[in-house]
């Protein structure tokens, strides 16, 4: 049984999607922008949460694909790809540390990775009722 949904309640939930979509590109836009301001920390991140020794050129290639990635993202360009791709890379990230969270509270900050990881599981599921301010 379908109950139709009240335009007050599908604008909080399109205002709401929006905010998640928001703060998730918030946070990787500063991921990849430490790719072309700090290349050499961000080698040092695959190095050591994912053992792939990387060259700045590589870092700097890697930082334009998630840069396309994340604009496409917040434009609400190809919903099922980029929202998909989102979720994926995230939850890889959010995996990757999983040592930070045997060791929790020397590592609190690490916890932020989950609900972030949430946001765009949500945004991936209801990719088709983001439409605020997303390109057609």
């Amino acid at each position: 049984m379908s109950q139709a949904v009240s335009t007050e309640t599908q604008n909080r939930l399109q205002y709401s999607l929006l905010s998640l979509r928001l703060g998730v590109f918030i946070v990787m836009l500063m991921w990849t922008m430490d790719k072309f301001i700090n290349p050499a920390h961000s080698a040092k991140v695959f190095e050591v949460f994912y053992g792939i020794n990387s060259s700045t050129m590589v870092v700097y290639v890697i930082g334009a694909v998630q840069l396309v990635l994340i604009l496409a993202f917040v434009s609400g360009i190809q919903k099922r790809i980029t929202y998909g791709l989102i979720f994926l890379l995230h939850g890889a990230s959010t995996l990757a540390a999983f040592g930070k969270y045997l060791d929790g509270f020397n590592n609190l900050l690490f916890f932020a990775a989950w609900p972030m990881w949430a946001a765009c599981l949500a945004l991936y599921l209801l990719r088709d009722e983001d439409v605020k301010f997303t390109v057609k």
